[in-house]
């Protein structure tokens, strides 16, 4: 049976998803979850069981808020019914950015079956995350890359209403093009929608062929309210 999370999935126009992901680096989704759904997941951030680790971002100087990884048992069903129905879309936006590249594409036809070879080569935690900012809190430029298995693509979803919960707090990419400045892309995440965007690189057009483009993100200062947001990650840590 097919899933209300995975029927909104199949509904996006996943080929005008990929044009954005190759003019920028990021493309936002239709709503993925009802505001009920965010209101729920956002709520069990306190919930610290269901969670393998909390980090404090000042204290590792990564910013300043906190996020929560995911235990796999206490994953919530719609968001691992988003994360299955996600993965073959992604999966072919992957292929054919390594094709450009001239790359391997070592991903499976099915997400199972690769989180299978993140475990055999030592990858077996989640890495699935939900943040929690603050009044001036904020994340820095980083990459989500636990070890040698990655995944290209991964996906944000917005669990509270920019405008109204909060304001700031915008989504940031940054890549660094082949010999110009960096450029910047800053988004604001609306409830439930989500935003894919890459992992690491993106391939780069040019004169030359395509090239890797180094991408980081983060998240800018949030200035009032709270932000939730949910990260999903499409290989293990």
């Amino acid at each position: 049976m097919t899933t209300e999370p995975a029927a909104r999935v199949a509904a996006a126009d996943w080929a005008a998803v990929a044009d954005e992901l190759d003019a920028h680096g990021c493309a936002l989704t239709p709503r993925l979850l009802s505001p009920a759904e965010c209101r729920e997941l956002a709520v069990r951030y306190d919930r610290a069981e269901l969670f393998r680790t909390t980090v404090d971002m000042a204290r590792h100087r990564f910013g300043s808020g906190q996020y929560r990884y995911f235990t796999h048992d206490g994953l919530p069903g719609p968001v691992r019914d988003l994360r299955a129905a996600l993965y073959p879309h992604l999966l072919a936006i992957a292929r054919t950015w390594a094709g450009r590249l001239g790359r391997p594409a070592p991903w499976p036809d099915t997400l199972d079956e690769w989180l299978e070879l993140c475990h055999r080569a030592g990858q077996s935690k989640s890495a699935q995350i939900l943040l929690r900012y603050g009044q001036g809190d904020w994340n820095a430029l980083h990459r989500d890359v636990f070890g040698e298995m990655v995944f290209p693509l991964q996906v944000v979803i917005g669990l509270d209403e920019p405008g109204r919960d909060y304001t700031g707090g915008e989504f940031l990419l940054v890549e660094q093009r082949p010999r110009a400045q960096s450029r910047g892309t800053s988004t604001v995440l609306a409830q439930g929608h989500g935003l894919v965007f890459t992992t690491r690189e993106r391939p780069v057009k040019s004169a030359r062929g395509w090239s890797a483009g180094p991408v980081r993100h983060g998240v800018s200062t949030v200035r009032s309210g709270h932000r939730h947001a949910l990260g999903l990650v499409f290989h293990e840590a």
